[in-house]
């Protein structure tokens, strides 16, 4: 099977707020939505960052055996879609869960995958998505993985099964 590659912003080996646990976080360069406010506007170019092999950050992952899972971050991670939903199927093969952050809602990357196969592959592989664009009247810091009230912290398993967004329980 070819290699898949990533570009990214950068990693963080070890995150207590980027999901439960502690998690290997991924954040990828590139976003089309430039939030007003964004925590992470260096990763709005896509053509910065740097490219990174999945085996690499696999290798990275399987370092840690405290990991809990890994998160996707970005930037906006469907925007290389294939490329995660390869990095997520390895995740599993580690026993770990996969986190991921969009600025598009669940219905609206629903909507996406209609047309972008990739999109589709990467909803049926992650466990958790924090949905929805950062919106900066929206703020709270007392939120939990999140930074705005609009946004969603969604159980997918659950949200597949039910066609419909669910609410994770952690």
């Amino acid at each position: 099977m070819e290699e898949a590659y990533l570009q990214i912003a950068g990693i963080v080996r070890e995150s207590i707020v980027d999901g439960p646990g502690i998690r290997f976080t991924v954040f990828c360069q590139g976003c089309p939505h430039h939030c007003p406010g964004c925590h992470n506007p260096q990763t709005h170019p896509f053509d910065g960052g740097q490219q990174a092999g999945v085996s690499r950050l696999v290798e990275e992952i399987r370092k840690n055996p405290l990991l809990q899972g890994v998160t996707f971050s970005g930037g906006e991670p469907f925007c290389q879609a294939g490329a995660f939903a390869a990095l997520a199927d390895e995740v599993h093969r580690l026993g770990k869960d996969v986190f991921c952050y969009s600025g598009w809602t669940l219905e609206e990357l629903w909507q996406k995958s209609e047309t972008e196969p990739d999109v589709g592959e990467l909803l049926q592989k992650i466990d958790y998505l924090v949905d929805g664009r950062f919106v900066l009247s929206k703020r709270d810091l007392t939120l939990r993985f999140r930074g705005s009230r609009n946004q969603r912290v969604l159980d997918m398993k659950k949200s597949r099964a039910a066609g419909k967004a669910v609410l994770a329980e952690i």
